[in-house]
């Protein structure tokens, strides 16, 4: 059987990441955060002294990159950068702001394509992005793009942000994500936008629990419909 394949879109803040895994969790699939992969070469740019926008000097970076994505033992995607876990270290935010400027790079996407591609070929998985649906999985069985007002996305990282470090304001925060969303918008390699076929998810009315269940019941709709869902498996401990 072809295996199971969900692109899930959106915005910075829209809740891909946390309503991803825990889809793939109960669903027993694979989750592949793909910004984590852009926040790695980002976090390594920012290593180097190289500035975020310098795009043949970000180029000339990649052939040292190794990157690998492992799971503990609650099925939580831990990054490895050169074989260091950075997967803490990559949310900060200047690592983000660097993410959003080299994931607009033509060179950094064709070199993180493949190793994207390849996840959905050899599992059933769910990869968040801003361009799954539309660039790195365009046949995906289920096309999803989750979104909420900015105002509410802001508060949403701002939370998030606060337990890591008590100084954090909202409204840098706020400047962060309006800076990001134009960033993502407007870059000339895969722009963020809906697939055309894609499902729209708003959740700025949503608590979380209720975006988690609109998005459980638009995935056994696509996949279980007919079948027992599957529970947490083995395979999440094959990679």
């Amino acid at each position: 059987m072809e295996n199971r394949s969900i692109a899930l879109d959106g915005p910075a803040g829209a809740g891909k990441s946390t309503l991803s895994k825990r889809a793939a969790k109960h669903f027993g699939i694979i989750y592949v955060d793909t910004g984590a992969l852009y926040r790695c070469v980002g976090l390594y740019a920012l290593r180097r002294g190289v500035d975020s926008r310098d795009e043949p000097n970000v180029t000339k970076l990649l052939p040292e990159i190794s990157l690998e994505m492992k799971y503990d033992n609650d099925g939580i995607q831990r990054m490895l950068l050169n074989g260091e876990d950075v997967t803490d270290e990559i949310r900060i935010p200047e690592a983000s702001k660097y993410a959003s400027d080299v994931s607009a790079m033509k060179s950094v996407r064709a070199f993180l394509l493949s190793m994207q591609r390849e996840m959905a070929v050899k599992y059933d998985t769910i990869m968040d992005g801003r361009d799954i649906g539309t660039v790195v999985l365009p046949d995906a069985g289920l096309k999803i793009f989750i979104t909420a007002e900015p105002k509410k996305r802001a508060y949403r990282r701002y939370l998030e942000l606060l337990e890591k470090d008590p100084g954090t304001k909202l409204e840098d925060v706020e400047a962060a994500m309006l800076s990001r969303d134009k960033n993502d918008s407007e870059r000339e390699a895969a722009p963020l936008k809906a697939a055309d076929d894609a499902v729209i998810l708003d959740t700025t009315e949503l608590n979380l629990e209720e975006s988690f269940e609109a998005l459980c019941n638009l995935i056994t709709e696509r996949f279980f419909r007919h079948e027992p869902q599957v529970k947490e498996e083995s395979k999440l401990q094959v990679l």
